[in-house]
C-alpha cells in the first residue's frame, strides 16, 4: 500500500532529510587519501546525534538480508561495492571510487540520501561513471510529477545509464519512504515508461540510481552485508528523498530548501 504524506509529515521529513544531506556534505569533504571509512562513521553518527536525530541504519534488520542488525551508521561502498559496504579501518587511497549512504529518523519520520566520490584525482572512467549516475539520478527526480507514472521514473534512470554504455543493478531498487525507512512503491532502476502505479501528490520517494561500468549482475560477499558486481566492475551511487507536490518534485534531502527543483 502507498501511503500518501500530508505537508506536516513532508515537513518533517524535510527536517530529517536536511540532516542527512549536511553529514553526506561534510562527510565528503573530508574524504581524503589515508582517511578510513571508520573515520567518517563516526563522525557522521556524532552529527546525527547533535542534531537531535538517530541513525537510520544502525541496527537496521530488514526482512530481505539475513545478516544481523547492520553495524554502522554509513554504508561505505568501494569501487566495486554496489551498496552496503561496512566502515572498517582500511585507508583510503588514491582513485578510489567511494559510495556513501546514510539516513536519519527525525521526530518519527526518516530522510535517506547517498553520494558517491572518488578519492583524490581518480581515473576518467571512473569520474564519467560518477557523473552519469548522477545526471541519472537528476531526470529520475525530473519525472516526479503528478499525473506521470512511476515507470517513467524507473525508465529516466535507464535511459541515462545505457545511453552512456553503463548497466543499471536490478536487483536492488529505491522504495518509498516515510515513517518507516522501507515504503511501498518499489522503485526499479529500469522499465519502460507508462506503466505502474499513477504518481500523486503526497507520495514519497527514495530514488537510487546504482551504476555499474559492466554487468548489472551483482553478488553478496563473504561477510554478507556487502554487495558487489559480478564482473568486480566499478560502480557509483546517488540517492535523494523526493516529495511528490502539485508544483513538481521537492527534493526534500538538500542542506537549503529550494523553492522548484532544478537539475544541477
Amino acid at each position: 500500500m502507498i501511503i500518501l504524506k500530508s505537508r506536516e509529515e513532508i515537513e518533517k521529513m524535510r527536517k530529517a532529510g536536511m540532516l542527512v544531506a549536511r553529514v553526506l556534505e561534510e562527510v565528503a569533504a573530508k574524504v581524503a587519501v589515508g582517511v578510513t571509512t571508520m573515520e567518517l562513521d563516526r563522525m557522521a553518527e556524532k552529527m546525527i546525534r547533535d542534531g537531535g536525530a538517530l541513525p537510520a541504519f544502525k541496527g537496521y534488520q530488514p526482512d530481505f538480508i539475513k545478516c544481523g542488525p547492520y553495524p554502522a551508521t554509513l554504508c561505505t561502498s568501494l569501487n566495486d561495492e554496489v551498496v552496503h559496504g561496512v566502515p572498517d579501518d582500511r585507508p583510503l587511497v588514491e582513485g578510489d571510487l567511494l559510495s556513501i549512504d546514510t539516513g536519519a529518523r527525525m521526530d518519527g519520520y526518516f530522510g535517506d540520501a547517498a553520494v558517491s566520490v572518488i578519492v583524490g584525482e581518480g581515473f576518467p572512467e571512473a569520474s564519467r561513471l560518477v557523473e552519469v549516475t548522477r545526471q541519472a539520478l537528476d531526470e529520475a527526480i525530473e519525472e516526479c510529477r503528478p499525473g506521470n507514472r512511476l515507470s517513467d521514473v524507473s525508465a529516466a534512470v535507464q535511459r541515462v545509464a545505457e545511453g552512456a554504455g553503463y548497466n543499471v543493478v536490478r536487483r536492488f531498487v529505491g522504495h518509498g519512504i516515510g515513517a518507516s525507512m522501507h515504503e511501498d512503491p518499489p522503485v526499479p532502476n529500469y522499465g519502460s515508461s507508462g506503466a505502474g502505479p499513477l504518481l500523486k501528490p503526497g507520495m514519497v520517494l527514495a530514488l537510487e540510481p546504482m551504476v555499474n561500468i559492466g554487468t548489472h549482475e551483482v553478488e553478496a560477499s563473504a561477510d554478507c552485508w556487502r554487495v558487489v558486481t559480478k564482473d568486480r566492475s566499478l560502480s557509483a551511487h546517488f540517492e535523494h528523498t523526493v516529495a511528490v507536490t502539485e508544483d513538481g518534485p521537492d527534493v526534500l534531502t538538500v542542506v537549503r530548501r529550494r523553492n522548484r527543483w532544478k537539475k544541477r
